[in-house]
């Protein structure tokens, strides 16, 4: 039997897989600021579209290990709120988000 020195049953050394977990983390630490920078105007325009990609970019960050978690909670908070106000204002209409005719 030989000895494997340097490098995991997968032929990668620990400098590979510590690459590959820094470049995951940064992805992530991406999404968690992408979700606050979507989740802001969503709060006022396009509310219907901004919501729910906020809530889901937030999602995907915290579930790949963001070391931003203030930040992607608060792109979270702020896709639910903007999916709230977009209720709120459908319902408070009567179903009518644009009115062209008055």
């Amino acid at each position: 039997m030989s000895t494997i020195t340097g490098r995991a049953a997968t032929g990668r050394t620990a400098t590979d897989r510590a690459t590959d977990e820094r470049q995951g983390t940064a992805e992530a630490d991406n999404l968690a600021v992408a979700s606050f920078l979507l989740g802001l105007p969503g709060l006022l325009l396009f509310n219907i579209v901004l919501g729910p990609i906020a809530v889901t970019l937030a999602t995907l960050a915290l579930v790949r290990g963001t070391s931003r978690r203030g930040r992607a909670f608060l792109g979270l908070a702020l896709g639910i709120a903007s999916l709230a106000i977009l209720a709120v204002t459908t319902a408070t209409s009567h179903g009518v988000l644009i009115d062209l005719g008055s």
